[in-house]
């Protein structure tokens, strides 16, 4: 492999055995934001959080805890709560805003535009409970467009980390740069990928995984807690003969141009994979890049044009096809 994996990880895809995810660590993607935030404040007096009636859902519960005079309860007020957020930074501060995904960004997006990124505050939106893995909660909880709200306004960074533990690097990292960010977290535990020796810079993506001896015919660039089954795919399908390579691209934008065009040049074929919509996702920032420097078949795994719904995490994975079934569809199809 080509950067360190979890060990356990590693050694059930190098020894070619079935994935046995119950000997793998797990952890919600969340908690590894609660962390980073905590080492923040620690690191940095100028930052401060914000949260929107959901402290212990987002888990800045700790931080409240350890610095009550740095911590504001702002109530079921995400548009005030942006605009404070960007009159805090405006004043020295580094401001963390966090709420559900669905609420900030998706009730207070003219305020994160216009008070935020156009006045080019240094806030940082924590979007929790992204994605249809929200389960029960339904469709008007699950953030499916969030990606795309994001990406297209000028001077926003957009991070989805793929494990608890980039997602704790990645909280470190935003806290030390002057950019507007948003950071997207999923709700439920998902397995432990990387190692506290695995790389992490924002605007950077990495391989995670290249087939032994199959031969490489397509290009998995996967975001978010899907990149696990986006690798226990690709481990499948080399069994059959079919090499895939697959790419954590934890920063959607600034996205790793250079990385994508390598691997699109590679691979000759590409399948993205997101817990997101695919028009407007991570899928069509891959696709406007290939379209100017390489252009390149691609297939999309993520919702199609369709709202969430309540059900299982695993139940609705599977129904929008971003299990690993789904994602060997997509290769095939691309093939």
């Amino acid at each position: 492999m080509d950067i360190p994996l979890n060990p356990k990880l590693l050694n059930q895809l190098i020894h070619g055995s079935a994935i046995d995810i119950t000997d793998i660590e797990q952890a919600p993607i969340r908690s590894g934001f609660g962390e980073g935030l905590l080492i923040a404040g620690r690191t940095d007096s100028r930052v401060v959080a914000l949260c929107c009636d959901l402290t212990e859902s987002t888990k800045m519960d700790a931080f409240a805890k350890e610095f009550p005079k740095r911590f504001f309860e702002m109530g079921i007020m995400e548009q005030s709560s942006a605009s404070v957020a960007s009159g805090m930074a405006a004043m020295g501060k580094v401001p963390f805003l966090s709420s559900y995904a669905m609420f900030s960004p998706g009730r207070n997006w003219e305020q994160i535009r216009t008070t935020i990124c156009y006045n080019d505050r240094p806030v940082k939106i924590v979007g929790s409970h992204a994605g249809v893995s929200v389960g029960p909660d339904g469709g008007t909880h699950q953030a499916i467009e969030d990606i795309a709200l994001t990406r297209v306004i000028p001077r926003m960074v957009v991070i989805v980390p793929c494990d608890s533990i980039e997602a704790r690097k990645a909280t470190i990292a935003m806290a030390q740069t002057n950019s507007p960010t948003y950071l997207r977290l999923a709700r439920g535990k998902t397995p432990i990928i990387t190692t506290e020796d695995t790389p992490f810079e924002i605007g950077k993506a990495q391989i995670f995984y290249r087939p032994e001896q199959a031969p490489v015919k397509v290009g998995i660039i996967a975001c978010g807690a899907l990149v696990y089954n986006a690798i226990i795919a690709a481990h499948e399908l080399a069994s059959e003969g079919i090499g895939a390579v697959v790419m954590n691209i934890g920063t959607i934008k600034p996205m790793d141009r250079n990385a994508v065009i390598a691997l699109a040049k590679e691979c000759g074929r590409i399948v993205t994979v997101e817990e997101h919509q695919v028009a407007g996702g991570m899928g069509s920032v891959v696709a406007e890049v290939l379209a100017v420097e390489h252009p390149t078949k691609m297939a999309f795994v993520g919702a199609h044009d369709k709202f969430g719904q309540s059900g299982t995490p695993e139940e609705l994975i599977h129904y929008y096809g971003m299990d690993k079934e789904g994602i060997k569809f997509a290769v095939r199809v691309v093939l």
